[in-house]
């Protein structure tokens, strides 16, 4: 079992800052790869993505602002070379396309993301090498969105994950109970999305507003079902500003609150007869015995508090929920909808893993294609997320046709 706990809690231990301290209480799920922004656009605002303006790469974000494309059909790849500070063979690769089928019909939508942890010896607990191992994490979705109102369109999306922490390299010298198998499970996905023209002397601006409650299923386990472990269901609101300064120029604000619905191992409810905090084995057993729907409604109260050292204080069990809501903010700047520069910031509190950063990005879009690249500057002390580039390239398929038609 130990080998299973150290495969589940590696991928998030290597994306927080080494200086963490030890009262932390982060939130750790199975393939965390599915919270990790894909595309370089919301890349360069901070992480941001659930309320701005429709693009290629809504699918991750909002699939309900599919809706709202101008064109009829469009299809994206992204590619980040993650944690590059520490390891060179971590990558991620997203693809993600629509086809609106009609605006009365509604649009289809699908993605699919694959995360490799590159190379990885496996080794018995004495440290001597049985194998390599190349282990990896892959979802593909689909999804339907559809207009409920002319401001107003909805969405909802399954996904089918698989995870492989050992790349299949299932035999071990310490008997069955030690064995590694890949993990699988579905999830579905409920997203809203309002967006609205407002009539302003220097043009049309748009205020959007965006809800999207993902990764709501099952557990994956990596032993047969005998410890269980929770996926990255969240929950994400956020809202957006275009502010059009002339016909050419204008400049969009935009801003999400992240919460996972994810309860905290260390959890006020993990509790014996006696009201005594369960530890170890009894904390691991009661932990993979909750079911997932009892699991998002007690993510919402179920933080313990805890002991701040720096400020030399007791914090509260409500303090800490609130810590647990990450936030991001960001800003683009768009010129003639075809020259982007884009500013954001992302925050998590150094109790639930630290994870904070400014980004920085640009983007070139055309009628047929669109190039985006993003860029990392971390604010807190030894991140490895520092310096993490993302790269975007789209292309719309009504763009390419009239292409087509126009040279024949």
């Amino acid at each position: 079992m130990k080998k299973v706990f150290i495969g589940l809690t590696l991928l998030v231990a290597l994306a927080m800052p080494f200086a963490a301290k030890a009262q932390m209480n982060p939130i750790i799920t199975s393939m965390p790869s599915l919270s990790i922004a894909p595309d370089a656009r919301a890349g360069g605002m901070g992480d941001v993505g659930v309320a701005t303006a429709p693009d290629l790469n809504s699918q991750h974000w909002n699939p309900a602002k599919y809706a709202f494309m101008d064109s009829h059909g469009g299809i994206t790849g992204n590619y980040t070379p993650w944690l590059r500070k520490i390891v060179s063979d971590i990558d991620l690769a997203y693809v993600a396309g629509y086809y609106t089928i009609s605006e009365m019909a509604g649009t289809l939508s699908a993605s699919f993301t694959y995360f490799s942890l590159g190379e990885v010896q496996l080794t018995d607990l004495n440290g001597t090498f049985l194998q390599y191992a190349h282990p990896n994490e892959w979802a593909i979705d689909l999804a339907y969105s559809r207009k409920l109102h002319e401001y107003v369109s909805m969405a909802v999306a399954l996904r089918f994950m698989y995870s492989d922490l050992n790349n299949g390299a299932n035999a071990s010298t310490l008997g069955s109970a030690a064995e590694l198998y890949p993990g699988m499970t579905a999830a579905a996905d409920v997203a809203l999305y309002y967006r609205q023209p407002i009539e302003l002397g220097s043009g049309t601006s748009y205020f959007g507003l965006g809800l999207n409650i993902s990764n709501l299923g099952g557990k994956i386990s990596y032993d047969q079902k005998v410890t269980q472990s929770f996926i990255p269901a969240n929950l994400r609101l956020g809202l957006s500003y275009e502010i059009p300064f002339d016909k050419y120029n204008s400049l969009t604000i935009n801003a999400d609150i992240n919460k996972y619905l994810v309860p905290t191992r260390y959890n006020k409810f993990a509790v014996d007869g006696n009201g005594n905090a369960l530890t170890g084995e009894a904390l691991t057993n009661w932990y993979s015995e909750l079911s997932s729907p009892r699991g998002w409604f007690m993510s919402f109260a179920d933080a313990p508090g805890y002991y701040d050292d720096i400020k030399d204080k007791q914090i509260s069990p409500a303090v800490e929920e609130l810590q647990e809501i990450q936030f991001g903010v960001g800003a683009e700047y768009s010129y003639d909808k075809k020259f982007f520069a884009r500013v954001g910031y992302s925050h998590e509190s150094r109790w639930k893993g630290n994870r904070r950063y400014a980004t920085v990005g640009a983007g070139f879009h055309l009628s047929i294609f669109s190039l985006d690249v993003a860029y990392v500057i971390a604010t807190a002390a030894s991140n490895p997320l520092d310096q993490t580039l993302r790269f975007t390239l789209g292309f719309d398929l009504a763009g390419i046709k009239d292409l087509v038609n126009n040279k024949k």
